[in-house]
């Protein structure tokens, strides 16, 4: 939560520029505490794991989150019980309908990297969610390649094709210490990866969107588009601490060519149990964006877009 602070006492500017949580008076005087209504549009065909994971990760804060699943109206998922949809998840079209608004909105990855974007069944659909987020939600998160169709969708960013699958926990830079979605972050840290495309830096620096993320094996992490009011995340700090071991898994048991995560195993074992690494950085990123969507968006949620 952030610190109350006179915005002439000379904490107050130091603070901040140190991305320290600091609000003045007069902002905390105008705050009064309603549930936060958050959306996943759950992409993914294991939707449940999906939902625990992003549950736990924006769940962690001291505030009320309101949790909504929407899906994609006319796409179907074979992997998830008919059950658990009709009972908790809605179509993106009823959601449409109704005019609701929310103060965030997570647009997962999906298996479908080899697709050129305009080839995916739902793409038509997925246009119109995120022309709808620009006067329905306050703050979207992009994951993967979620956060690569926004950046392709609202400025032309290309996705490239990589030779081999970008797989295991690499490391990554933090280009701005000063960032308030970087708030508590190492200089350096190891993030899960698994993806067979990347966006490229020069692509996203030319859109004039912020690189707050960056690794020199994988290419950009986390990028602010501040016209959109979004995140993108190419990587999955979400991930539980086995999920890269199940991927393996069922990669070897299909018959496949097993790629081996690298970072991830213990000696590169994978007869030992993984260790997670990243943990804390996924809290505090999902923390952090949680708490900037308090500190900013309107208290009468109807407000929103206007």
């Amino acid at each position: 939560m952030p610190i109350t602070l006179p915005d002439a006492l000379p904490a107050f500017d130091i603070l901040s520029k140190e991305g320290v949580m600091v609000m003045n008076p007069g902002r905390a005087a105008t705050q009064d505490i309603r549930p936060l209504r958050i959306g996943l549009l759950n992409l993914m065909p294991k939707k449940i794991q999906t939902e625990n994971q992003f549950a736990r990760v924006i769940g962690a804060t001291p505030l009320q989150i309101e949790f909504h699943l929407i899906r994609m109206t006319e796409h179907q998922t074979k992997n998830t019980a008919a059950e658990h949809m009709e009972q908790f998840y809605r179509p993106f079209a009823e959601v449409e309908a109704t005019g609701e608004k929310f103060d965030g909105l997570i647009i997962t990855g999906a298996p479908i990297e080899h697709l050129p974007f305009t080839e995916v069944t739902y793409w038509d659909e997925l246009r119109r969610v995120m022309d709808w987020t620009q006067t329905h939600v306050h703050s979207t998160f992009g994951v993967c390649w979620g956060g690569m169709a926004m950046a392709y969708h609202f400025h032309g960013i290309p996705k490239y094709d990589l030779q081999n699958k970008a797989f295991g926990c690499f490391m990554h830079e933090n280009c701005d210490p000063t960032s308030p979605f970087l708030r508590g972050f190492s200089d350096d840290f190891l993030v899960p990866v698994s993806r067979w495309t990347e966006m490229r830096r020069d692509d996203i620096t030319a859109a004039g969107l912020k690189m707050l993320l960056d690794s020199t094996q994988t290419g950009p992490g986390l990028v602010q588009d501040r016209s959109t009011r979004a995140l993108y995340v190419f990587n999955h700090f979400e991930y539980d601490s086995t999920t890269l071991k199940e991927e393996y898994d069922r990669d070897a048991a299909a018959g496949k060519t097993a790629q081996l995560p690298l970072n991830y195993y213990p000696d590169d074992d994978p007869a030992q149990a993984p260790r997670n690494r990243w943990r804390s950085h996924s809290h505090l990123l999902y923390g952090n964006w949680i708490n900037e969507i308090y500190q900013g968006t309107p208290y009468e949620i109807m407000d929103i877009g206007l």
